[in-house]
Parts: C-alpha cells; structure tokens; sequence
C-alpha cells in the first residue's frame, strides 16, 4: 500500500544524469560480470596495470586470463587474439582518444573499455564500455554499462541508504575521521551479486551540474599541466573532465610522503602491480612513479596553486630539480 504523509524524506532531483541511456548497475566489477554472463566471455587478455577487481570477477566466473604490456602512450602493446578471446582496455586517466579506441575496436573483434578514469569521455558506438561514478562524485555506489542486450535473468535493485554514513560525515568533518568506513565500503563490492543502481544513487546522480564539474575538473587538471609539463615523466594530452593529473615523477613516494604530511592525500592506485611484476617493467614505474593529483570539483585554482608548491618545496628540499 501507498504511504501518503509522515516526515519527509531525503530530496528528489530530476536532472537528467549523465550516461542516462547505459544500463545502471551497482558497480564497475559488476559490470564486467554482466559482460561475461551475457557474452559468454570464457578467455580475456587484461593488461598488468590493473586493479585486483577486474581479475578476481574473471577469476570468480573461470575465465582464462592472459596478461599484456602497455606502451608508452598507455595504449595495448600490439596483440594477436586468440579465436573468441576479449581485449580489456583501461582508458587510463582519459588519455586514449576516441580515434584510438575506434581504431581498437576495428582492428580486435572483442573488446571492453573501462572509462573508470574517464567519466566523460563518449562511448564508441557497438563497443562495450563501462562507467563507475565513484571516483567522480560523492556517492557510495553506482556505474553504467553500455552494450547492446539485456542480460536474461531477473536482478535485485541495490539499496545504499546503510552506506552513506562515510561521505555524510566527510561533508561534516574530516576524511581521516571516515577514511576506514570508506575502505570498508570499497571492501562490500567484493562479494555483491549484480544488481541494479540503487534508487538514491540515481537521485544523487541527477543532482549534478555535470558541465559545471566538467569545467571545474578541466580547468584544474590545465593548470597543473601548464605547471609541471616540463617535469612530468609522463606525455599527457589534454583532457575534458578529468579524473585527475598524473604527474610521474622520480621522485614519487618521497612527495607523496611529503604531501600526506602536509594533508594532501595522494593515492597509490592499484599497488597490486607493484607486487605482482618485475621492478624493470614499465607498469611497476606506473604504479609506484604516478602521482595521481586531485583535480575535482572541490577545488579550484588557488588549490591547485597551493598544492603545486607543496610539492616543489617536497622535491627542492630532497635535492631534485623542481
């Protein structure tokens, strides 16, 4: 029965989201577990710099899993596929274009792009790609999966409203003072079944003023570019709404230290690759060389003014070229 009356509850917001049009499930893992129960994807070859997630959902469901290097624009090293085998390829911090990823789905029969780091990046028309709005927005859940079939079994609706404690305190307060709820919230995708997107992630998501973040996020993400362009290992392009600036530095993890001291909080993304392959290889400098810089929509310039000087005073006091 109906309920009409009583207190009400948390506001409804009815702006269109971006990615409207995707099938909205709880998470990014999820996704590709959708992609392999659908497609039937028995073999796939995923690159070394990855998170664990993608390789324990393919390990979950028994899919052979063979491993391949990046070049150094990030992109697939060349590859021949084996009949009915499926490409991985990350969108790593929205450097590949729309032209590479077109040429990628010509040139391999079957592919997935992962735009975990590239939220606004377009997908490319029959390919199949997946979005995670967690690492854009403040929401406890959520990602989008465009491909061209339904998968032919019922699935739940995820509820999230018991997993919201972590970011309504770090609106509040401080995130160190939230920080192990927050892992332990990444810790329950583990184990979750696909469902789909919870009704008060959808209405998070259409609260967004998704040009102001793209316009936020590119702006800060140019400064820093403009910054440290000289100095980056790195050769980035530029990028619309950007995830964040990777700045690849020899340096890393003494900065990194330094940040963290001063209450900059950098990452370390996916240090599973740095146990996992040779110190030589190309993936072990990304994984333990990139600084990941924040670039969203809390900051602004200033901010980012503030955090490059941080850094150059991390370097100089270490003897390096900053």
């Amino acid at each position: 029965m109906r309920e009409i009356g009583g207190y009400i509850e948390f506001e409804q917001f009815h702006k269109e989201m971006l990615h409207e049009s995707a099938i909205k499930l709880n998470c990014g893992r999820n996704c590709l577990a959708y992609l392999i129960k659908m497609r039937g994807i028995t073999s796939i070859a995923l690159p070394y710099f990855l998170c664990e997630s993608v390789k324990n959902i393919c390990k979950k469901y028994n899919v052979n899993i063979r491993y391949y290097s990046l070049k150094d624009n990030l992109m697939p090293e060349d590859l021949v596929l084996k009949k009915d085998e499926w490409l991985y390829v990350v969108n790593y911090y929205g450097q590949i274009d729309s032209m590479q990823v077109k040429g990628l789905s010509l040139r391999y029969e079957h592919i997935i792009v992962d735009y975990a780091q590239a939220y606004f990046d377009k997908p490319i028309d029959g390919v199949d790609s997946i979005y995670t709005c967690r690492k854009f927005f403040g929401v406890p859940d959520g990602a989008f999966l465009y491909t061209d079939s339904d998968l032919p079994e019922p699935i739940e609706r995820d509820e999230s409203f018991e997993r919201m404690h972590f970011l309504l305190g770090r609106y509040e307060r401080s995130a160190s003072e939230f920080y192990n709820e927050y892992v332990a919230n990444n810790q329950i995708f583990t184990s979750q079944p696909i469902k789909y997107m919870s009704k008060l992630t959808q209405n998070l998501l259409r609260s967004i003023d998704y040009d102001q973040v793209r316009m936020i996020r590119t702006e800060n993400y140019t400064y820093l570019a403009s910054r440290f362009h000289d100095y980056n290992l790195l050769n980035i392009q530029k990028v619309e709404g950007a995830f964040a600036y990777p700045l690849m530095l020899k340096e890393a993890q003494e900065v990194r230290c330094h940040l963290i001291r001063n209450k900059v909080y950098i990452p370390v993304l996916w240090p599973n690759v740095i146990n996992e392959v040779n110190e030589e290889s190309y993936e072990y400098q990304l994984a333990n060389s990139i600084l990941p810089l924040p670039v969203d929509q809390r900051y602004r310039i200033e901010d980012m003014e503030y955090m490059a000087e941080l850094i150059c005073k991390g370097v100089w006091n270490r003897g390096g070229v900053l």
